[in-house]
């Protein structure tokens, strides 16, 4: 099916689930639910302050370890068996496993991370309020998105709806930055993924002119690097048949030419550093560097980016198509690209829009306005792409805030009540 084609599809397919419809009202168990929560007080509040002033950047193994620790005992206390999955061989702290098992409804899956973008040498580290805006590392993305998971859980045992389901709650150490390879750091998220019926994702939640909106499909992300050899020389004898054209003219052909050709719907591709000279040393860190002079005809050159789409055939399609680029070498040339898969897509599914349908139903019963599914566009890769090929998933439904992964990232707790109704009203409505 041609992109165009498909996007068109997509896009009705996302009005058609995201139309409110009349349904019940509230039951006397859902508004005890949404009581439940108004009854927990500045309780949520207090539990976000604790691991937020825990540093868990990513390569804090220690604090991520720690934040997962407090959080232990929160699940625990809830009736949920806990268990850790090291992740010792990927260089990343362990994962966080809550299981609930019953026997009625749906099986869902909570995922979410404690890690944070913030390492312990970042001078942004506390939790600091001012009335309904609370600042700090991963107070938004996602420490607030894990206090909303707790509250809807903590309500849900309050009107014994917890009793017969089976929810499990998945936290992983290291989504921004996975461990490598991610096929191994994410192998026990995707085995609770296909032990589920519905998974939802707890990354912040995204208010846009005065809407807000849930994510039914992110796009994935892949990592090329290109590498050319070529003929050095005096600059004098460059495009003789003996010299050739040199590595950089062969580096911006290929690169003109991704510019001019690969555009398609829903997919980006970027080329974010490029070398050209000799001695080429590129550190994984980012930090690189190059020996050149202008009278040299340069014998290498090097690029990097990604590329972020939104169906697998498209991915594929755009490397056949870079590869085919990149094999037209300029005299005197040769030239190589490798990719890297990071995130995969998690492509629009009726599924995913079934389970937006369902928190409109919530957001119904709230008496608030219907959430609409968010462009992919806007969106970037997250842990739900790993589950999305094994089970329907709605992403974006944790704690509404602002400048995630910069200093000074804030959480809106005034919402925070708001967001825990909506996941507890969804869970509840599926574990039936």
């Amino acid at each position: 099916m041609r992109s165009s084609l498909r996007h068109l599809l997509f896009i009705l397919t996302v009005i058609l689930f995201s139309t409110p419809s009349p349904g019940k009202q509230i039951s006397q168990q859902q508004a005890a639910l949404v009581r439940s929560i108004d009854e927990q007080g500045q309780a949520p509040v207090a539990l976000l302050e604790r691991i937020v002033n825990i540093n868990s950047g990513t390569f804090n193994t220690a604090g991520v370890l720690e934040v997962g620790k407090a959080l232990e005992h929160e699940f625990q206390a809830l009736g949920f068996t806990v268990q850790w999955v090291p992740m010792d061989t990927v260089k990343r702290a362990p994962s966080l496993i809550a299981e609930h098992k019953g026997h009625r409804g749906k099986r869902v899956l909570l995922i979410g991370h404690m890690d944070t973008v913030f390492e312990p040498s970042s001078p942004f580290q506390k939790f600091v309020r001012d009335g309904d805006t609370a600042v700090g590392p991963g107070t938004g993305d996602m420490k607030g998105g894990i206090v909303v998971i707790l509250s809807a859980l903590k309500a849900l045992k309050s009107v014994g709806a917890l009793d017969a389901a089976t929810i499990t709650v998945f936290l992983t150490g290291d989504e921004e930055s996975v461990g490598d390879p991610p096929e191994m750091a994410r192998k026990a998220l995707v085995a609770a993924a296909k032990n589920s019926d519905a998974v939802l994702s707890f990354e912040p939640e995204i208010s846009q002119g005065g809407k807000d909106y849930a994510v039914t499909a992110r796009r994935g992300s892949t990592f090329w690097d290109l590498r050319v050899q070529a003929k050095s020389g005096h600059s004098s004898q460059i495009f003789s048949s003996a010299m050739g054209d040199g590595a950089i003219f062969e580096l911006s052909r290929i690169l003109s030419q991704f510019h001019d050709t690969l555009r398609e719907p829903n997919m980006t591709y970027s080329v974010g550093m490029a070398l050209g000279g000799s001695n080429i040393k590129v550190e994984s860190s980012g930090e690189a560097s190059v020996f050149g002079k202008a009278n040299i005809v340069p014998g290498e050159a090097r690029a990097s980016g990604d590329i972020r789409a939104l169906y697998p055939e498209q991915l594929a399609h755009a490397k056949e198509k870079m590869q085919a680029i990149v094999a037209r070498s300029l005299p005197g040339t040769n030239a190589e690209i490798r990719f890297t898969d990071d995130y995969p897509p998690m492509q629009p599914t009726p599924g995913n829009l079934a389970l937006l349908a369902k928190l409109n139903e919530a957001n119904r019963a709230l008496g608030v306005p219907a959430m609409e599914a968010m462009d992919p566009m806007s969106r970037g890769a997250g842990d739900a792409s790993f589950v999305a090929p094994f089970a329907d998933v709605l992403d974006g439904i944790g704690a509404p805030g602002a400048g995630f992964h910069a200093p000074g990232e804030s959480v809106d707790l005034s919402r925070l009540p708001l967001q825990s109704k909506r996941a507890a009203l969804l869970v509840y409505s599926l574990i039936q």
